[in-house]
């Protein structure tokens, strides 16, 4: 087995971190931050033009058709870069769409959305409620021949910037959800991560066609799965960034005469950031191979990987900050900015417990996809 990146992924790989490093300026992230969506129209056309937000959908649909190990290169830059606005939401979006979703809503939602003339969102999370599938307790209404829809979401990435919500519900399903349908009401919910916004959409009595409707038991868990793994490279990505900080700091920074790095403390302390980084990124590739070419142990393998980046990127970017010293905690110094969203990332989709617990689980009980169907799974191949 090779398990180095392909010359195409490492182009892809390359070309993402030379674009974001020349247009994410420490003050162009700090401006992004403190506005009211962290939207930069320009980035996004740039982003569109290079087909980010289609990266995993169908060439038929205006996408790039790539794979998980693609998303994962193209995340794990994104997080290095600390990029702000609405591109993971997109294509969280983009893939639960190519997931799921009908020929005819490909064609109307997906197409659009892979090429970055709309904005998608996902709208999960119900008030009240937890991370694990089962959770979502909305449950549409039948009405004539569509539903009703009434209802509160939390941690809805980018709605403000969105163009329609994919709505979780009971039984594994969603329903496509216009921005400014009537009975939808967007709340923004301040967040320790300013770089990426978040909010509430609530639904009052919001009613929808068939039409918009896809899904079904078992139907999400490929797009759950790419969920995990797109949170885990891009922690790792964090987890990096934070790493070459510490390090570079320690080389320069002086004591008694010294640098800082050549003590035992610190030295010993930037060796544990690097297993930890290392260890997140070959969990998260790991995994990204397993959702394209083992489906059946992709659940395991993506939990495993969300739960250790997770830690990964909370300790390294803690560690990090500790390295710097005084200086790290400044507000001037960018550090603090990466740390706010290695932790936003560590609770997203589930933090490393309820991960750790579903691994458990699914061991304990010798399957390897949990109480998700291998049949959903091997679907998304």
């Amino acid at each position: 087995m090779n398990f180095d990146l392909t010359d195409e992924q490492q182009m892809l790989q390359a070309a993402a971190r030379e674009f974001l490093a020349a247009r994410l300026k420490s003050e162009r992230i700090r401006d992004l931050a403190a506005s009211d969506d962290a939207l930069d129209e320009g980035l996004w056309r740039e982003m569109s033009e290079l087909n980010w937000p289609g990266l995993m959908v169908s060439e038929k649909y205006g996408g790039q058709e790539l794979g998980t190990v693609e998303l994962a290169v193209l995340m794990e830059q994104l997080g290095y870069a600390l990029t702000p606005g609405p591109i993971l939401s997109s294509m969280l979006a983009a893939i639960a769409l190519e997931t799921a979703a009908t020929d005819e809503q490909k064609e109307r939602w997906l197409a659009p959305l892979a090429t970055g003339e709309q904005r998608g969102t996902l709208a999960l999370w119900d008030a009240g409620a937890g991370w694990a599938p089962d959770d979502i307790t909305l449950d549409p209404e039948r009405a004539g021949d569509g539903y009703v829809l009434s209802g509160e979401k939390l941690f809805v990435l980018d709605a403000a910037t969105a163009d329609f919500f994919i709505v979780g519900a009971t039984g594994d399903r969603r329903f496509i959800v216009e921005r400014d349908a009537a009975g939808v009401t967007v709340t923004p919910t301040p967040t320790i991560d300013a770089t990426r916004k978040q909010y509430a959409v609530r639904l009052d009595g919001v009613k929808v066609g068939e039409d918009v409707a896809f899904g079904g038991e078992g139907a999400m868990a490929p797009a759950r799965a790419r969920a995990y793994i797109a949170l885990s490279a891009e922690l790792t990505g964090i987890a990096q960034r934070a790493l070459e900080w510490a390090v570079d700091y320690a080389k320069e920074r002086k004591q008694f005469g010294r640098p800082i790095g050549s003590y035992q403390a610190v030295s010993h302390r930037c060796a544990q950031m690097l297993l930890e980084t290392e260890s997140a990124r070959s969990a998260s590739y790991y995994a990204a191979w397993a959702a394209d070419n083992e489906p059946e142990t992709a659940p395991l393998a993506a939990s495993m990987a969300k739960a250790y980046a997770s830690d990964a990127g909370t300790r390294v970017t803690n560690a990090s900050l500790q390295v710097h010293g005084g200086i790290g905690f400044t507000w001037e110094h960018d550090l603090h900015l990466w740390l706010k969203r290695a932790l936003s990332d560590a609770v997203m989709f589930g933090d490393s417990r309820w991960h750790r617990e579903r691994v458990a689980q699914m061991v304990i009980d010798g399957r390897g996809v949990a109480a998700e169907p291998a049949a959903a799974l091997a679907a998304a191949k």
